[in-house]
Parts: structure tokens; sequence; C-alpha cells
């Protein structure tokens, strides 16, 4: 079966979409660590060189798999929730796709956690433009104004990615950092300090002041004093 599906890939046109694909594929089955250039030319039947055309270097290519990841948790509030559906849904909607994928890519999931995100303010697992605009205009959309959405936000990222990044740690994924990237000249290595272009995306701008706000020690307190009353109440009955 592996021969027969390499075979078939050495026919394909080799592109750096199915380069991306083969490289979470080969993540899922063996794990992050043995993911290299030349493993992956392997598997795709091509030489290690002939990546190079479509993805520059390692770095770039992990860039790539978080990106497609993060890509598969948008969801559709138009099409996927009735007009009637508060954003309570489309946060049960979201944190069971978010889930699906984690379950599906344990090995590959924890570098939606671990890779350098398009801005340092955007939070794993939901850390990109697209997906965050379209989790603001839900939320806003649905009747809760600016810094009540940013709330919800920051909150709801850190119960998936503190309760996912568990899970696939039990499923046996290693959740360490990546060792230190290399300056390939094409991934995000270094941005902390980039401007990025939100023109693409309104609401992300109006409320980057809010989303940039450091507030995690309040946040952590509230959590924290939330986790202990529903505690309580689960104790006392």
């Amino acid at each position: 079966m592996a021969g027969g599906t390499r075979g078939r890939r050495r026919e394909q046109r080799l592109d750096r979409a199915t380069i991306v694909a083969a490289a979470i594929e080969y993540v899922d089955e063996r794990g992050l660590p043995a993911l290299t250039m030349r493993s992956l030319g392997q598997r795709l039947g091509v030489e290690a060189m002939s990546i190079y055309h479509h993805v520059n270097g390692r770095e770039d290519l992990l860039d790539a798999m978080v990106d497609q990841l993060v890509s598969e948790l948008r969801v559709d509030p138009a099409t996927t929730l009735g007009p009637s559906d508060g954003w309570q849904a489309y946060l049960q909607q979201l944190a069971r796709s978010a889930r699906a994928l984690a379950v599906d890519h344990p090995m590959v999931f924890p570098l939606v956690a671990t890779r350098h995100p398009a801005a340092s303010w955007l939070r794993p697992p939901l850390r990109s433009l697209a997906v965050v605009e379209d989790f603001l205009v839900a939320m806003t959309s649905r009747g809760l104004d600016d810094r009540a959405a940013v709330h919800v936000y920051k909150v709801f990222t850190s119960f998936l990615l503190g309760h996912l990044l568990l899970e696939v740690a039990a499923a046996g994924a290693s959740t360490a950092p990546v060792e230190e990237p290399l300056d390939e000249g094409g991934s995000r290595v270094t941005n902390e300090g980039a401007e990025l272009d939100l023109g693409e995306y309104p609401t992300v701008l109006r409320l980057r002041p809010e989303l940039t706000r450091d507030d995690a020690e309040a946040q952590f307190d509230k959590a924290l004093e939330a986790v202990l009353d529903r505690l309580d109440l689960e104790l006392s009955q």
C-alpha cells in the first residue's frame, strides 16, 4: 500500500500544497523529529532539492503546515449556523472543530502552539488573521460589544490550548518546542516588530488595541476563580 501511494505521488505535479499535505501525513505517521527534507523527498519520490523550489527550507515548511491546519478551523457563521444561533453555538462548533483537528493530527497539533504566529498578539490555536477576523465578527454580530468579544477570544483560546495540548500529549505527542529555528529567509522566525497589513481584516484592525492589551494576570485570576467556583458547585451536590 505504501509503495503504491508513493508511486502515485511520483506521477503528481510537485507543488507547495502537495508538499505540505505530504509533510502533515508524514508527521502524523512518524512524529515531528523524523521530518527532514530528505525523508519528505523520499516520501514524495523526489530528490530533496526539488522541494526547495516550492518551500524555503524546513522552517518555511513548518509554517505552511501550521497555516494549513489553522485554516481548517474556520467556521463560516453565514452558512454553518442559522441567524437565531447565539455566540455560544458558534463557540461550540469552533471548539469541536479544533478538537477534531487535534485528534486527527495529534503529532502535528503542538506546532500550532509553538510556531511563531502572524503577530505576537494572536493566540494559539486561533492564531491566523483570517480565523480571528471570523471569530470577532461572529461574536460582535451576535450581540457582544468589542471588549466582550476580545475577552471571549482570550478565555476561549486559553481553554482550547490547555485542554487540547494535554489531550495530544496523552496520545504520545511531544509538546516541547521545536529546536531553535534556522533563518532560511522565508519563514516567520522573528517578526515581533513586523508591521502587519490588516486592511483585509477590518474587525481585527479595529480591535487591535484591545487584542494587544496585556491582561494575562487578570485573565489567569478570573479563570482560576471560575474553576474553583465550578468545583465547589460540583462537590456540594
